[in-house]
């Protein structure tokens, strides 16, 4: 978990995806996932925690994570934005730019 705090709360956007490995949803969206990480990781870190990690069982109560895949964004310790259930890479992408662009903007989280 030293490694949730630490990415969640830096000010590089840190994408949180949740899912099991159990889960056809979270299977589905492996791969858009990996492909977000390797054209995104300069703009945003990623973590993956599958909900059945005892070492994440605290941040998956925390953040009451009942369905997977669960998508979050962070900043500073923020939880900028949260989805449950399968999104295509476009959309992925769209809810990067408008939290960048929001940044921007002068508006801050």
């Amino acid at each position: 978990m030293p490694q949730f705090e630490q990415l969640i709360w830096q000010e590089k956007l840190t994408f949180v995806a949740f899912s099991a490995t159990w889960c056809p949803a979270s299977r589905q969206m492996e791969p858009i996932i990996n492909q977000f990480a390797e054209r995104m990781s300069h703009r945003t870190d990623i973590l993956s925690i599958d909900i059945d990690d005892p070492h994440f069982e605290a941040v998956v109560k925390r953040y009451h994570v009942v369905s997977v895949p669960t998508l979050m964004f962070f900043r500073r310790g923020e939880m900028l934005w949260r989805e449950s259930g399968a999104v295509s890479y476009h959309h992925l992408m769209t809810i990067l730019e408008e939290l960048e662009e929001y940044e921007l903007a002068g508006h801050y989280y």
